[in-house]
């Protein structure tokens, strides 16, 4: 079975760091314990420039992350956490390897 990937790159608001991170970890943490189709979730953080975010997400399938899409938990961090967001874009691959 290939793994569905997908890559989210966030440039948070310059004034919303503080307030984005806490959701943000909330968010990864409910999806790694709760969602039994998720594999791994990470979050990471330029060394550099807090502002920007990054998201490694591994699911077994397409199914998983779109059953990930409607958990309560994934709602709420779209209302609450993406409007800090200045730019969030997406990108899908599939794990060959590991």
């Amino acid at each position: 079975m290939s793994e569905f990937v997908l890559v989210v790159n966030i440039q948070i608001k310059p004034d919303a760091v503080d307030r984005f991170m806490p959701m943000a970890l909330a968010n990864a943490e409910a999806t790694r314990s709760t969602e039994p189709g998720c594999r791994q979730f990470d979050v990471v953080v330029d060394p550099d420039d807090p502002k920007k975010v990054a998201y490694y997400e591994v699911y077994d399938d397409a199914d998983a992350f779109d059953a990930h899409q409607q958990t309560a938990h994934f709602k709420n961090y779209l209302n609450t956490a993406v409007p800090l967001l200045d730019s969030r874009s997406r990108n899908i691959f599939t794990r060959v390897a590991s």
